[in-house]
């Protein structure tokens, strides 16, 4: 099993597959690092040489932000804007939708299963 990025890549999946295992790489950044790398997109992990894992791998570190840096600055961003007290950082603070999405019907993944109102039915 290779190991990228702090994450264990799927040996039995095409490259740019498994690289989008790796928080921060989706499908156009793992195409992108095949060309880069020349690994044909076809290969399977458990065919890449010890070379092109490093060859991925050093990539990855010298070009991306991922995992725990990427979690991290995402993270750091959404403080700042609470602590600037903007309307997004408002939002994320009522832990409502930020983009400007209905709340009156929908949002019940943001804002958590509906709660009874007591006395309601007649």
């Amino acid at each position: 099993m290779a190991r990228i990025a702090g994450v264990n890549i799927p040996t039995g999946k095409r490259v740019p597959i498994a690289l989008t295992y790796i928080h921060g790489i989706g499908p156009h950044f793992a195409e992108m690092i095949c060309e880069s790398v020349k690994i044909d997109r076809t290969r399977r992990v458990n065919d890449l040489t010890d070379a092109e894992v490093l060859a991925i791998r050093e990539y990855i570190d010298a070009n991306l932000t991922v995992e725990g840096d990427l979690r991290r600055e995402v993270s750091t961003n959404i403080k700042r804007l609470m602590d600037l007290g903007c309307y997004r950082g408002l939002r994320h603070r009522r832990n409502l939708p930020v983009r400007g999405q209905r709340t009156h019907t929908n949002a019940r993944t943001r804002k958590g299963p509906a709660k009874a109102i007591a006395g309601k039915k007649k």
